[in-house]
């Protein structure tokens, strides 16, 4: 599932994170770099343990148990600490796959990478390039979206940080261990939430169907979800 999530951060909110990693210092972005990654990536990143990294994370964290369809579609067991980073003159991260695990050395969060979020951080008209381009069996899709706006993936797909040609590229991001490990079914459970909120708009929460489906949607989470 490819989803593009709005909204996760007002603009208040972004310019409020802004203000806080902005003047941080940022390092080379290969510190967190696999080996395959370390050959493709040049950019620039907000250390792990800075405090402004930490700060906008748990901001970031905060927002995203507020929004309902961020929640819906990766029914999140752990998020792993939010990172941050910024392309321009011509930086770029070429096509990798995300590690499969990851461990956060100062927090001790170890996950299994199932999704891939990057929550953008500057508007789309303020660079050119930095494009994300992400491949999945369907072609590929580029991706530049609002600031505060998040595009949520299957961390197995190949992707890329298109060449930032003008102005600068700033985003966090960050990955997800869902309490459902396989994209079909995150996807199936997804689709089914959304038509059950649908429908019970119209005949509301207690019509016998709603409570029907609202079961079915659980049992089947029960059935698949790891803890």
């Amino acid at each position: 599932m490819l989803l593009q999530v709005p909204g996760v951060l007002t603009k208040a909110e972004v310019a409020q994170v802004r203000a806080r990693i902005d003047s941080a210092e940022w390092a080379d972005g290969n510190a967190t770099s696999g080996s395959q990654s370390a050959l493709a990536k040049v950019n620039l990143q907000l250390p792990e343990d800075s405090s402004a990294a930490r700060e906008a994370g748990a901001f970031i964290r905060e927002a995203l148990t507020r929004n309902p369809l961020f929640m819906s579609a990766a029914l999140p067991h752990t998020v792993y600490p939010p990172l941050f980073n910024r392309y321009g003159g011509g930086q770029a991260f070429g096509d990798h796959i995300d590690n499969a695990l990851r461990f956060h050395r100062d927090t001790g969060v170890r996950i299994r990478t199932d999704l891939s979020a990057t929550l953008f951080l500057a508007e789309p008209e303020d660079y050119d390039g930095g494009e994300l381009v992400i491949e999945d069996t369907f072609g590929l899709h580029e991706v530049k979206l609002p600031a505060g706006d998040l595009i949520l993936y299957p961390a197995s797909s190949l992707h890329r940080v298109e060449p930032v040609t003008r102005g600068e590229r700033v985003g966090s991001f960050f990955w997800i261990q869902s309490l459902v490990r396989e994209d079909a079914r995150r996807t199936l459970l997804f689709d089914m939430d959304l038509a059950i909120q649908k429908l019970a708009q119209g005949a509301g929460q207690a019509d016998p169907a709603i409570v029907s489906l609202t079961g079915a949607y659980h049992n089947l989470l029960r059935m698949w979800s790891e803890l």
